[in-house]
């Protein structure tokens, strides 16, 4: 698969010397007699959903990940801290890293919405598979919107009406703002959820399905779960327009239960630098060795509200962490878990040791203070997470709080579900994270359902704690509704003034070669610059 799509880019990259040719010659290039748009559309959708799965569709699978969910989000979240600055951990400190801004843009338009681009091509008018394929056709649809939401959440205005179009000559595209991005990646949304059907003839798209295995319920779930996402996301910049598309979501049928997840499986082979998992690659020891030390916000969130109990913990507290091992054993009981407070470098970090009870000594190895990500969720072979059940569930209990379009059932209902729903799903990383239903009764009685302000800060604590190693995700959610209310970090030198980012900057090589675009999208290229939808 990976050599295939070399091979493709190769030959894209063959045409660009040649754009002085006239229409026909380009023309009779693209029809050339070795055949080359004639690849089977199979390897291209799969290769897609991989990339999205990890961004490896072009190259090292751990990149995307690395750099930006877990360099940036990650610490930006609170969820991992680090007492080092600069490189991989620069979220930790607001401080900027090229490749973790760059890379999302990098991966998504070179590689994987490439070979989207290739699939709706071929299988559209005039295209070789036109007519052939039709689900392979509409569930390109919703992977590319689903893909330029989150390009256009992350940047703010990007070109999407000439994205990928270099094989018509336009080297250049102009920026459409994310306002209108939304809107037409809606509208693509509703038409692809409508299109899609059991009943259209497409014999390679169950076996070429590496999410749903052509189940076609499933794929609509996927939509309009889609489209419920960016409703709610544009719900305080055009509340009519979100409000339409909440309705119309719930109306199509949103995810319904774990088994509607949205999972991206990988392997152990047969390729290190495609096939596995890159999150898993980019933490395990001897391959990225990212450190694994989580932060004290989210360790303290799971921790519950009396730190000297375990009865009102977050059941997810020692799935989450192994624990931390303190030179002599492995610390595993919950009361005795702590993470390190985000911002610390090691001057600070042995200040902060002393205030710990007992006293930690300075210069002591933070991996063994602190409590560490679990590392059954970092096999290679893991399964990569593109979009949960959860989610729906707390997107529909925040509209109904909101009142934002027709929702069914009560905030408190779906709250509920959400809660279960991301409690409940983490079972496909190890079976040993099994959170049983009286587990979930207890948590909920513990913290029942507010209602109101204080229902709306318990949905958007939720959402955090359920976008557990989909970061960047929860940077999003983040933007949006300010919740749960992290303490920013203002180290020394940051780029933001002790603000969490509110967008990644374009990238360097993007300014270079069209910045009259850029500068003409009116988007000014600073992370503290707000995305369209953002008004918190």
């Amino acid at each position: 698969m990976k050599m295939l799509n070399k091979i493709i880019l190769c030959a894209l990259a063959i045409v660009s010397p040649l754009a002085g040719c006239d229409t026909d010659e380009l023309h009779d290039l693209n029809i050339n007699p070795q055949a080359l748009n004639k690849v089977n559309m199979n390897y291209l959708f799969s290769a897609a959903q991989l990339g999205i799965g990890n961004g490896g569709s072009d190259g090292d699978n751990r990149y995307v990940d690395w750099r930006t969910n877990i360099g940036y989000c990650a610490y930006w979240m609170q969820h991992l801290a680090s007492a080092g600055g600069g490189g991989l951990t620069s979220g930790d400190k607001y401080y900027i890293n090229v490749e973790s801004d760059d890379s999302p843009w990098e991966h998504y338009y070179s590689g994987t919405l490439k070979n989207i681009t290739e699939v709706l091509k071929q299988t559209g008018p005039g295209g070789f598979e036109e007519g052939r394929r039709k689900n392979t056709r509409e569930a390109a649809r919703i992977l590319r919107a689903f893909l330029f939401q989150r390009l256009a959440d992350f940047y703010g205005n990007i070109p999407y009406t000439e994205a990928n179009a270099g094989i018509e000559g336009i080297f250049k595209p102009v920026y459409d703002t994310q306002e209108s991005v939304y809107k037409a990646v809606l509208v693509e949304l509703d038409e692809a959820a409508t299109a899609i059907s059991a009943g259209n003839a497409d014999d390679g798209f169950a076996a070429a399905d590496m999410y749903y295995q052509g189940d076609i319920t499933k794929w609509k779930k996927f939509a309009y779960s889609i489209m419920l996402r960016m409703a709610m996301r544009m719900s305080d910049a055009d509340a009519a327009t979100a409000g339409t598309y909440v309705t119309k979501a719930v109306a199509g049928g949103v995810m319904t239960s774990n088994a509607d997840n949205a999972w991206c499986p990988m392997s152990e082979t047969p390729s290190l630098w495609t096939n596995q998992n890159g999150i898993s690659r980019s933490f395990i020891s001897g391959d990225g060795g990212q450190s694994r030390i989580m932060s004290k916000t989210l360790v303290d969130a799971l921790m519950g509200t009396d730190k000297l109990s375990a009865a009102d913990d977050d059941p997810r507290l020692m799935i989450y962490t192994e624990g931390y091992n303190n030179g002599t054993i492995n610390v595993v009981d919950p009361l005795l878990q702590r993470g390190l407070p985000n911002g610390k470098d090691n001057g600070t970090l042995d200040a902060y040791y002393a205030t710990l009870t007992p006293p930690v000594a300075a210069g002591t190895n933070a991996a063994t203070v602190f409590s560490q990500i679990n590392l059954k969720f970092l096999d290679r072979s893991e399964p990569y997470m593109i979009m949960n059940f959860a989610e729906s569930e707390f997107l529909q209990a925040e509209a109904k709080e909101r009142g934002i379009g027709t929702v069914g059932g009560t905030a408190q209902s779906h709250y509920e579900a959400g809660v279960k729903g991301a409690m409940q799903m983490l079972t496909l990383y190890d079976a040993s994270f099994t959170v049983n239903d009286a587990q979930v009764t207890t948590y909920l009685g513990n913290y029942p359902y507010a209602g109101g302000a204080d229902g709306l800060k318990q949905i958007g604590t939720q959402m955090w704690l359920s976008k557990w190693m989909n970061w960047w995700e929860a940077w999003t959610d983040y933007r949006r509704t300010g919740l749960p209310a992290l303490v920013e970090v203002n180290y020394p030198g940051n780029q933001t003034g002790g603000k969490i980012p509110s967008r990644l900057l374009y990238p360097s090589y993007e300014v270079a070669v069209n910045n009259d675009n850029i500068q003409a999208g009116g988007t000014e290229n600073l992370q503290t610059v707000k995305v369209w939808w953002d008004k918190n």
